[in-house]
């Protein structure tokens, strides 16, 4: 065992550390009462936010939904564009971020049901394709 004394923010504490797997053990005699630090906390990984696919539909007049409430800030394309699979049809700002949103297959779009600098909400329809 080694004992060795910690400050944290202006607190001092003595810790005992034990080495395991050391081929002899000492056993205090008479241990002293210890104060122990409570954990620090673990910081966690941002994630990193993917291009979010518009649902995968097969079909005529099928729908590209927003996925999550923001605003419209960029559209790229429009009624009567062919677009392949994973184009970004147009990007949506939401909690300070740009978030593109990509056709799910190749299409011909039909309409374009929003308009940039628009609010738009979770589930509302961005544009159909067929």
């Amino acid at each position: 065992m080694k004992t060795y004394k910690i400050t944290v923010e202006g607190k001092t504490y003595q810790v005992e550390i034990e080495e395991i797997g050391s081929k002899t053990q000492t056993t205090p005699t008479n241990p002293a009462p210890q104060k122990t630090a409570a954990p620090a906390p673990t910081p966690t990984a941002a994630k990193t936010p993917q291009p979010t696919p518009a649902p995968k539909n097969t079909g005529t007049g099928d729908a590209i939904t927003c996925p999550m409430p923001g605003t419209i800030i960029k559209i790229n394309a429009k009624a009567g564009d062919k677009v392949s699979q994973g184009d970004v049809i147009m990007i949506l700002e939401a909690m300070k971020m740009e978030n593109e949103i990509i056709a799910p297959q190749e299409a011909t779009i039909t309409s374009i049901d929003t308009s940039e600098g628009a609010s738009v909400s979770t589930g509302d329809t961005l544009a159909t394709f067929e």
